[in-house]
């Protein structure tokens, strides 16, 4: 099968400084990914769009924008800690956040034909990221919402939208953002404690959302045996019950063992395998991730080249087995008798 791939020219020159994590050459990492040979002919490549600010007022507030625009345009600064602009932020935020529209759009259009499908999904491989961004605030390296602009737009037409978010950090934007919405639900692997400090087991959605809201804090040095686990026992029953019409990926490769900001203990064969399974949640056409961290260099290259030989059935050797072991066992448990006692699936 055959991923859309949607990048950007404009996410190079985000510029967040020489020692930032988040860095430009992150992408020169992803490049050699989706340059390696064995992948030639099964990705097609395309420009994104940018979001309009329409688009962005589904999930941010006016002013939200604004500040960034005003920040941005008067040639950059700190929009809290560690999350730093220059003036060409403004264009690769606004390219981040259209991509997966762009994605949307293309696997539309696909579909809509009489021939056979030949686009399975779609990776947007663009920067910044976007998990963090709440409804109002850009921090931890994020200014807009990539994966909830796109979650929005498929909501208002009538989807129900499945987000699932691997990235070692909790995407607590992304949460704010659904948490009493009845058509996104929002699955999240994380390690804790860890940045931001939420994501807490029992944070489950409020209102018409309760239920849709899935956290599995890891403790540090979890392997992927925990999150097969998961989705084997409580989450996968909670995404059932659910029955999601398109699935969403928030894609961050921090999760690996070698990544300098945090402790989880994944490789780059378990991403692949993760991926894989939760591509299954829907149908061919209807599938995109976005690239949030990771920032180990080579592990983000190996990961993300695992991830697309599992999109597009390469069968490429991973450089390293599958994770197993280490501590979090007791997680599954937990939050099956968490999810019973608020009479939700398990």
């Amino acid at each position: 099968m055959t991923v859309l791939v949607v990048r950007s020219e404009s996410s190079v020159r985000h510029d967040t400084g020489q020692w930032h994590p988040e860095r430009a050459a992150r992408l020169t990492a992803t490049t050699a990914a989706l340059s390696d040979p064995e992948l030639d002919g099964a990705l097609r490549f395309v420009e994104a769009r940018q979001a309009t600010d329409d688009e962005l007022h589904m999930v941010h507030t006016p002013e939200h924008v604004a500040r960034i625009r005003v920040v941005c345009g008067s040639g950059g600064g700190s929009l809290d800690a560690d999350t730093p602009v220059v003036a060409a932020s403004l264009p690769a935020a606004l390219f981040g956040a259209g991509s997966g529209l762009s994605a949307i759009e293309l696997l539309d259009a696909e579909g809509s034909g009489t021939t056979a499908r030949d686009l399975d999904s779609a990776f947007c491989v663009v920067r910044p990221p976007g998990h963090h961004a709440t409804h109002t605030t850009a921090m931890g390296f994020c200014l807009f919402n990539n994966v909830a602009v796109s979650a929005a737009a498929l909501a208002q037409r009538g989807e129900r939208v499945l987000i699932a978010d691997f990235d070692a950090h909790h995407g607590n934007g992304t949460q704010d953002i659904f948490y009493d919405r009845d058509d996104v639900m929002v699955v999240s692997w994380h390690e804790w404690p860890q940045y931001p400090g939420t994501g807490a087991l029992g944070e489950m959605g409020r209102g018409a959302g309760l239920g849709n809201t899935v956290n599995v804090p890891l403790p540090s040095g979890a392997t992927i045996e925990h999150y097969l686990a998961s989705l084997a026992g409580p989450v996968g029953a909670a995404i059932e019950a659910f029955d999601p019409t398109w699935v969403l990926i928030s894609a961050g490769y921090d999760a690996h063992r070698r990544d300098p900001l945090c402790g989880l203990a994944l490789t780059d064969a378990d991403f692949g395998l993760l991926t894989t399974e939760l591509m299954g949640w829907s149908r061919p056409g209807r599938r995109i991730l976005f690239l949030e961290g990771g920032y180990d260099l080579e592990g983000l290259r190996d990961s993300v080249r695992a991830t697309l030989s599992s999109l597009t059935d390469a069968g490429l050797d991973p450089v390293d087995g599958y994770s197993g072991g280490g501590p979090g066992s007791e997680l599954v448990a937990k939050l099956t008798e968490a999810r019973a006692r608020l009479g939700l699936p398990t």
